[in-house]
This record gives structure tokens, C-alpha cells and sequence, in this order.
């Protein structure tokens, strides 16, 4: 079989590959609370009713990564394939079930079916559609499909790749992470999470004159932790020259909305989670604040760790602890590596225009590999609704990025 057979090949399974999407968003896999064993099941269900290689490693039972690879009949380049299984928690504001993989018309519903569910389904439908022609490729391709990105991928990727380096390390790794059909993304800024707490006396509401307000207090702390957002940044100079191209930014802008290409270059700061006060008539003596800071390329945590250290000596009252786990350099990988012309060739055979390299806002398990050395790059469908509410996929998009991750995948392995 051909490339071209293997795409008409996924085309004529049409059904079957949106309906095991389906299957997959319907399985919940919220992280928090991180229980991904229905969802895994759906995947290792699939895999083994086609007998394909693969068995699960995992550092906790409730967090299962799927791990799947075989060898081609020559030998040759090792791809990976990466996705997650875990997703954001619901949320609040949807009009339908948010597990319901319901479809209609067009598009399929569900928390996860953007990020990253699709991704991670075109991950296990390249590995399912490439194994029974092995004998004609030369290499290895590798599945990975882990439970927890969504945290910071401690018993996810991390764990793989510290445990098991030689089975899922790999020459090169493609992802499927939402970015939109425009760009092919060869790096992310940084992660720094940090829980602050504030602890005061606390006591009767009506009595503010003996105690300090816990609350209150972290008002005004959030207040000047926005003066991060100013941060000096000197992006490095062969990404800047990239980001800088005006179909860069147009791309980005439409993927991810105005002013995203700014974003990049910025250092940005989300009041995430506050928890303060028992009762309306009791001062809060308590109030938990955690913040999630994206760092640029080219920025790392100290300088702006410094600064919040400033910024607290006017908080006595406050102490901060970072999340170490889910706080993580930026990374990224060359652009014009032979992977990344793979994957703009098959979109460009595949009727769309040239998606072209580009940054991303959010993290990715590819920064793993990168800080490996192992240049990682993610192609994946539109980021609508991300995290959001009635978040969706265009069924259409998902079966073009299956069949670019199954081409890419194809060529990059020297398939005939």
C-alpha cells in the first residue's frame, strides 16, 4: 500500500474513527480529580480488539498511560506519537451534558474533544493504521498516550520518559495538542505556579478593628502581582525572526484571538483559584491564592521569583510555595527540522494552506522531550472553546489532522 491508500483507507473508516472519539469523550477523565481508568479502558479496548501492541505503566493505578510501539522491517528513525487522556475539569455554564460525545451535525460536543482528545485520537489512529504495513517502514514508531498532562505530567510523560527512556524517548515526537489548522507549533512559553497563603488573626465580622482581613489582604497582593505582567523579556533571536513574520501573527491571531502573537512575548498572570472565609459575619483568618504565570522563551523563574519576594516584603502576612510539579521551563525546538516540512506538506496535499511555525501560549508535554533533546512539535485542530463551556470539535478538521499525523507519520518512517 501507498500513502495515498492509507489516506483513503482512513477516509473510508470514517464512522468508525468519529465514533471511537465518541466513545473516548464520553469516558470522563477530569484532572482534578486525574481517575482516568474509564477513559484508558476505551483506548486499550481499541487497541486489543486489533491486536495491537501496546501495555500499560503506571506510577499511580489511577492515572494509566497506554504505551504501544513496534519495529518496521528496516531499520531506521524512532517517532513518537503523544497525546493526553486526562482533560480540564467540566466547569460550570454548559448547555448539554459535557460528557455526552454528542454529535450533531458537524461537530462533536464534549469536554476534552479539543484538548486534547481528537489529538491524542489521531496519535492511536496513526499507530493503528501504520501497524499492519510495518514490514514497509524503516524504524520504529512509538504510542503514548498518558493521564496527566492537565497537572504537570508527573505520572504522565515525566514518568515515561524517566522510567522507560528507551522505548518512549524516540528520534522525534508529533502531537496532536490543539492549535488550529494554520500553524504547526515548535514550542510554548514556561510554566510557574505558586500558592500563596495569607494568615491573619480572624475573628467576629463586626469586630474588624482587632483583626486583619485575610481576604482583603490578598486583594491587594493580586493587585500588584500584576506588575509582573511588565517584566522585561528579550525573546531569543531565531524565534523572535519566526514569530515576527506577518503570517505568523495573522495565524496565531486567528487561532487563539487578537493580540495572542503579544501574548508570547509577555509575561502573563491568572488569579486561578481563591479560597478564603467560613461565614459572612467572620473575618477570614485564611485565604489561599494560586497563580499561574507563563514565562516567555528566553525568561526564566528567578528573576521574576525575585520580584514577587519584593513585592512580598510589603506582605508580611503572606507566604508563597511553588507547585513544583506543574511549574516548568519554556522549551522549544528548531523549526525547520525535517518534521515540521512533513507535516506542512501533507496539510498543503491535503487541500489546506501552509501551516505555518509558531509558539504557543499553553504547555504541552513536548516540552519533555525538548528538555531531553528531542526536537517536538504538535499539529493539531481548532482550540475552540478550550477549557471552556460547550467546548466542541469540527469533525471534519479531526479527520484531516488523523490523516496528517498518519501521513506525516508515514513519510517520516519512509513508507513507499
Amino acid at each position: 500500500m501507498d500513502k495515498a491508500g492509507l489516506l483513503a483507507r482512513i477516509e473510508a473508516d470514517r464512522d468508525v474513527i468519529i465514533g471511537f472519539l465518541a466513545d473516548f469523550v464520553r469516558a470522563p477523565s477530569p484532572n482534578p480529580p486525574g481517575d482516568t481508568r474509564e477513559a484508558t479502558a476505551v483506548v486499550t479496548r481499541f487497541l486489543a480488539e486489533r491486536s495491537l501492541p501496546h501495555r500499560v505503566l503506571a506510577a499511580q493505578d489511577h492515572l494509566p498511560n497506554v504505551v504501544g510501539s513496534f519495529e518496521g522491517g528496516a531499520p531506521g528513525s524512532h517517532l513518537v506519537l503523544n497525546g493526553h487522556i486526562d482533560v480540564f475539569p467540566a466547569g460550570d455554564g454548559w448547555t448539554r451534558d459535557p460528557w455526552s460525545g454528542e454529535i450533531e451535525g458537524s461537530r462533536l460536543w464534549g469536554r476534552g474533544t479539543a484538548d486534547m482528545k481528537a489529538g491524542t485520537a489521531a496519535s492511536i489512529m496513526a499507530y493503528a493504521y501504520l501497524f499492519p504495513h510495518r514490514e514497509s517502514l524503516r524504524g520504529r514508531l512509538t504510542l503514548t498516550a498518558v493521564s496527566d498532562e492537565e497537572t504537570g505530567g508527573k505520572y504522565g510523560a515525566k514518568y515515561l520518559l524517566e522510567n522507560f527512556a528507551e522505548e518512549c524517548l524516540g528520534d522525534a515526537v508529533l502531537n496532536g495538542e490543539p492549535g488550529g489548522l494554520q500553524t504547526v507549533r515548535f514550542g510554548e512559553k514556561g510554566t510557574l505556579r505558586l500558592t500563596f497563603t495569607t494568615r491573619t488573626t480572624g475573628g467576629f465580622g463586626a469586630a474588624t478593628h482587632r483583626s486583619a482581613n485575610a481576604v482583603k489582604l490578598a486583594a491587594r497582593l493580586i493587585g500588584e502581582l500584576e506588575e509582573l505582567t511588565d517584566f522585561p523579556v528579550s525573546l531569543p533571536t531565531p524565534l523572535k525572526a519566526i514569530l515576527d513574520e506577518p503570517g505568523t501573527v495573522a495565524a496565531l491571531d486567528s487561532a487563539m484571538g487578537p493580540g495572542t502573537m503579544e501574548m508570547i512575548g509577555k509575561v502573563s498572570v491568572n488569579i486561578g483559584v481563591i479560597r478564603g472565609g467560613a461565614k459572612v459575619n467572620m473575618i477570614p483568618g485564611l485565604c489561599e491564592t494560586q497563580v499561574d504565570i507563563r514565562l516567555p522563551p528566553g525568561l526564566d523563574k528567578a528573576p521574576i521569583m525575585a520580584r514577587i519576594h519584593e513585592i512580598l516584603r510589603r506582605h508580611p502576612e503572606t507566604m508563597v510555595e511553588e507547585q513544583a510539579a506543574a511549574s516548568n521551563p519554556a522549551s522549544w525546538s528548531d523549526p525547520a527540522h525535517p518534521l515540521v516540512g512533513l507535516v506542512q506538506a501533507n496539510v498543503r496535499a491535503l487541500g489546506h494552506e501552509t501551516p505555518l511555525p509558531a509558539c504557543s501560549l499553553g504547555g504541552s508535554d513536548c516540552k519533555f522531550w525538548r528538555y531531553r533533546g528531542i526536537p517536538a512539535f504538535y499539529y493539531g485542530v481548532s482550540p475552540d472553546r478550550l477549557a471552556g463551556p460547550d467546548e466542541g470539535v469540527d469533525l471534519d478538521e479531526f479527520l484531516h489532522v488523523v490523516k496528517v499525523h498518519a501521513a506525516t507519520a508515514w513519510d517520516y518512517l519512509g513508507g513507499p
